[in-house]
């Protein structure tokens, strides 16, 4: 095994989530794994497609093919599957800024309508994530770098089932409290200093809350994670789930 590319293991867990099986309408995709190991050299490394090394093909069709499967919802797929193996005992709610590199800006159009903002910083995109118990990613919105991460909280809890609900004093808002609450979840939240009268939060629980920080440190390790280098946020959004994956299959 080559870095970087799936184990055994891995791949045993990943093969049935793909399109292209023998029981699948259409062309067999016999390459699958090949596909998949490309994907991750260019998710792992950052480096841009046309330097895709040869043994995984001609970079165009990867990168054709990758992007097709981002339109389809195959990497998310691939990253909901594991998921239903969550802690679900609390959840986490956090986000991360990631600098914009000037080729997703780039262009016909530039980045109109694409998850970017600019700031004194340049070029930004903010990736929320909802985590479980032990701080492995569940649900993602993208959206520009200045958006607030509390607009992005009711979105990735819709659904969502806990005992408690863990995030930090920038999501301390009344009405997320109360979403909360609808979920017979208990806000564990700092109060912002501009409370009139602070609200009280279970300090002893609130240190678990470092699972979702460390979380984000594995997945920058992604170098395409760590810095957006793709014009499209489909196609961002894409790697973004693939990262995510591999953290549920080390």
């Amino acid at each position: 095994m080559k870095r970087y590319e799936l184990s055994e293991a891995q791949w045993a867990r990943t093969a049935p989530l793909l399109p292209g099986k023998v029981s699948d309408p259409g062309r067999s995709g016999q390459d699958n794994r090949l596909f998949v190991d490309g994907c991750l050299w260019v998710l792992r490394s950052g480096a841009h497609w046309q330097h895709l090394p040869e043994r995984y093909g001609k970079w165009k069709t990867v990168h054709r093919r990758f992007s097709r499967w981002c339109h389809a919802g195959v990497w998310e797929k691939v990253f909901d599957a594991p998921t239903a193996d969550r802690d679900n005992t609390c959840l986490m709610l956090d986000s991360t800024i990631v600098r914009a590199h000037q080729q997703a800006a780039s262009g016909k159009g530039g980045p109109r309508d694409q998850s970017l903002e600019r700031s004194r910083g340049g070029l930004t995109t903010r990736i929320h994530m909802l985590a479980d118990t032990f701080g492995r990613p569940l649900r993602f919105r993208i959206t520009a770098g200045q958006a607030s991460d509390i607009a992005a909280a009711p979105g990735l809890l819709e659904g969502q089932q806990a005992k408690a609900v863990l995030v930090d004093k920038a999501y301390d808002g009344n009405d997320l409290r109360a979403r909360i609450a609808a979920m017979s979840a208990k806000a564990v939240i700092p109060s912002k200093r501009n409370r009139d009268v602070p609200i009280p939060h279970d300090e002893r629980a609130y240190k678990h809350r470092n699972q979702i920080e460390r979380c984000f440190g594995r997945m920058k390790h992604f170098r395409r994670f760590a810095t957006r280098y793709d014009r499209r946020t489909i196609h961002f959004t894409g790697f973004v789930h693939l990262a995510a994956a591999m953290i549920w299959l080390r």
